[in-house]
């Protein structure tokens, strides 16, 4: 199993969801946070023209595991959802998973998912 760790734009999330539930993956968990990479933020013009930087943005972390098989589609389901072109617009960790357990049965490993 792997679990996917998608970094992205707030606004593209609608986006990937559907993909994700159109192609039959339905199990994620989404978290809001904020963070910079190679943007390093953006500068803004206040009044008076004074600039200041915002160099913590906010983001969206999707957590999705998938099986081993699965992980090249779901990716690309992803990063084709949540592309603008532009810089900022996200990154895919890719970490693997010894186990999974359902809490509510106890049933273990990648056919729970």
């Amino acid at each position: 199993m792997k679990k996917i760790e998608a970094i992205i734009r707030p606004e593209r999330l609608e986006q990937v969801k559907v993909a994700l539930t159109e192609a039959g993956y339905s199990g994620l968990h989404v978290q809001s946070v904020t963070g910079r990479g190679q943007q390093r933020g953006v500068i803004h013009s206040g009044r008076g023209g004074e600039q200041y930087t915002i160099d913590m943005l906010p983001k969206v972390k999707l957590v999705v595991v998938v099986r081993d098989d699965q992980l090249e589609s779901v990716t690309k389901l992803i990063v084709d959802a949540a592309r603008t072109g532009n810089i900022g617009d996200g990154m895919i960790f890719v970490s693997p998973v010894e186990d999974a357990i359902r809490v509510r049965t106890d049933e273990r490993g990648d056919g729970i998912l």
